[in-house]
């Protein structure tokens, strides 16, 4: 079966429908964070501290476990028909959020939506690789990594305005079934891949084709799944615990709270596109591809690291533009992340290597709710869990220089 061409016009018109797929899963990710707060819920579920991580932890639970054979399932089927059953069923399972009586029952709706989700990285991030070169894959993953930093932003501002005005049961239902829309132009513009990967899959290297049991032992692999664990540790810890940070330990208002995360993870977007953009402008003048991927990264994570100054802060002006700041200088290494790991790794596993990637992220979305409501209600403040994130990210450092490393080719 021969592979679908598509125009330029039609592989970014593409690009955007899996950024808007993203920023909705991101809606849909950051909308409970809203609602734990909530006077109207946190009366009807009366939930501590600790379930209110729980509930934020548990759609992760399944999407972590699911990443690896989500990406079988795309380097199979391509990523036309799966992202599209996939869109729906967590669409659905939104809208079913509103009908829930109980801890357990959002908890297991929640554990579903994981489920749900699990194809949208390995599927977009696997179209990406197969229609875009080295030197304009930066902007793409940029436009679409943005999606994980728009959708946080816009459901920050669209969770709480929902709340306020309908309660949280309608903000579930209006979310869920008005993203249905989606489906619809994602059926015009996107065409049936799943020759690709086996296409491609012909064309690599001998190196490149290496059993998956070779990859799994590569420090390469080692690295990128560290440093991508310190990157989501640090962006969950503010999708699920800035919201309370915000209201409970500086006093702003639901709403306030909500623009604030929105403007955090806003500029975290605009420097993903940046970064991702000015990374191949670099590369198409000449640079070495993983130097200026690396560099890149390094610095999104120092910038980051400024977080741990909030809570020592006494004014709030000051420690809202650390919050900002913080969040958004991560931004740089967005892109370059998840560019540097397809330059590096294998193209014909591409899906696999995708879902290892983002299990790891997603085992950060499990631990950062869990251990920062722990250390919440262990210490009374947030300053003990923003300093768990320095040391996360002091680890990602590491790993980027010392094991995510170009290979030299061997001597005859």
């Amino acid at each position: 079966m021969a592979v679908s061409q598509y125009t330029t016009a039609r592989k970014w018109w593409v690009v955007v429908l899996l950024t808007l797929g993203c920023i909705i899963a991101y809606v849909d990710r950051v909308n409970l964070s809203f609602a734990v707060i909530d006077a109207d819920f946190k009366q009807f579920f009366q939930v501590s501290d600790t379930q209110r991580g729980l509930l934020n932890s548990a759609f992760f639970w399944s999407y972590a476990a699911l990443q690896i054979p989500a990406g079988w399932v795309v380097d199979r089927f391509g990523s036309k028909y799966p992202l599209a059953i996939s869109f729906t069923v967590w669409s659905l399972l939104t809208a079913v959020a509103a009908f829930t009586t109980g801890f357990a029952s959002l908890f297991a709706v929640r554990l579903m939506l994981g489920v749900g989700e699990a194809i949208m990285q390995p599927a977009s991030m696997r179209w990406i690789r197969y229609h875009f070169e080295e030197n304009r894959r930066g902007l793409a993953i940029g436009l679409y990594m943005s999606g994980t930093k728009f959708g946080p932003a816009i459901g920050s501002v669209l969770a709480a305005l929902l709340i306020e005005s309908y309660g949280w049961r309608a903000m579930f239902l209006i979310m869920g079934l008005a993203a249905l829309l989606w489906l619809l132009p994602w059926f015009w513009f996107a065409r049936d891949d799943r020759a690709t990967g086996s296409a491609a899959a012909t064309q690599v290297t001998a190196e490149g084709d290496a059993p998956m049991r070779k990859l799994l032992t590569s420090p390469i692999l080692l690295g990128v799944i560290i440093g991508t664990f310190a990157y989501m540790y640090f962006v969950y810890f503010c999708m699920t615990w800035m919201p309370a940070y915000l209201s409970e330990a500086r006093g702003l208002s639901l709403g306030s709270s909500g623009v604030y995360t929105t403007f955090s993870f806003a500029g975290m977007a605009v420097m993903s596109i940046v970064g991702g953009f000015a990374a191949d402008r670099l590369i198409g003048m000449g640079w070495r591809p993983v130097a200026v991927r690396k560099g890149f990264t390094i610095a999104g994570f120092v910038l980051a690291s400024t977080e741990v100054f909030g809570p020592l802060l006494q004014s709030l002006d000051m420690a809202l533009i650390v919050s900002i700041f913080s969040l958004s200088g991560l931004g740089l290494a967005t892109a370059n992340y998840w560019a540097l790991t397809q330059t590096l790794m294998p193209s014909g596993k591409t899906g696999r290597i995708i879902g290892i990637q983002n299990c790891a992220a997603s085992v950060a979305g499990v631990l950062a709710p869990i251990i920062t409501g722990w250390l919440v209600e262990r210490t009374g403040g947030y300053a003990a869990a923003m300093q768990m994130v320095l040391v996360f990210l002091a680890c990602g450092i590491l790993a980027y220089i010392f094991l995510v490393r170009e290979r030299r080719p061997q001597a005859a």
